[in-house]
């Protein structure tokens, strides 16, 4: 038996990945996360297959189901929201299935950072402007952020950021980011992207805590902020620019070009 940790996407059924879909279309048992994935995404599902939500389950008790399944020789689809490899809680799950002698197989998802960028129509890096996009959260009672991680000292690169679980945090993320970000820099709120309740806040740093009202947004939001989410910031890269010459574009100049 094999055990497949897929990504669902951040939330669309047909966010998914074509592998993902036909894994849950073929395994006899899948475990899903029931507070973060919807219902919706279980349509690529077998009609007879074992559905566990998993959200009320601790670590154990989700092992007793992989080992259930070995015992049964079955496979398993371990359906978690967005990307496996982010906030996923997936290493101590591998680490399990490791001592059981259980094979395992990530297939990577859509992530909500994404899905988010996408909502706004948004590039978020840009020459000259950002070409680095720094993935972070506030400290949570579940999973601890180190200090040499915190927001205000990542804030320290004025690179482009993504702020998951952010909605209850607003007053104290604008005070970290304010350290060192202008206020001028755009901010933008996107709570469940790509779900049918999506909702999505423009502004800046220094107006989006007088544009929301607290508990607004809730713990589903991500908040995107720096200066490539600024439109008006029209740096382009020479990649296709009519002059660039690369390896699969050779620019032929002319005579009087060459010379100069």
């Amino acid at each position: 038996m094999k055990v497949y940790f897929v990504g669902a996407g951040p939330g669309a059924a047909d966010l998914i990945t074509l592998r993902g879909a036909r894994l849950l279309g073929s395994v006899d048992m899948v475990l899903y996360a029931g507070s973060l994935v919807p219902v919706e995404m279980l349509t690529h599902c077998r009609a007879d297959a074992e559905i566990i939500d998993t959200a009320k389950l601790d670590l154990e008790q989700q092992q007793a189901c992989y080992v259930r399944a070995q015992e049964m020789d079955i496979d398993v689809v371990r359906l978690h929201s967005g990307d496996p490899a982010i906030y996923g809680a997936t290493a101590e799950q591998m680490r399990r299935l490791d001592a059981l002698g259980i094979a395992y197989e990530v297939v990577p998802g859509v992530s909500s950072f994404t899905a988010a960028a996408a909502a706004i129509s948004a590039e978020l890096t840009k020459p000259e402007v950002s070409q680095s996009v720094i993935l972070t959260r506030v400290s949570g009672r579940a999973s601890a952020v180190p200090e040499l991680e915190s927001i205000a000292r990542l804030a320290e690169h004025r690179a482009t950021m993504c702020i998951f679980l952010s909605g209850p945090h607003l007053k104290k993320i604008v005070g970290d980011l304010s350290l060192h970000y202008p206020q001028d820099t755009p901010v933008r709120l996107v709570y469940r992207a790509s779900w049918p309740e999506q909702k999505i806040y423009q502004g800046t740093l220094g107006t989006v805590l007088e544009d929301t009202k607290r508990g607004e947004w809730n713990l589903t939001t991500m908040m995107l902020v720096g200066a490539a989410l600024d439109k008006d910031v029209a740096v382009e890269s020479s990649l296709y620019s009519k002059d660039f010459t690369h390896l699969f574009r050779v620019v032929k100049k002319n005579k009087a070009e060459a010379a100069s």
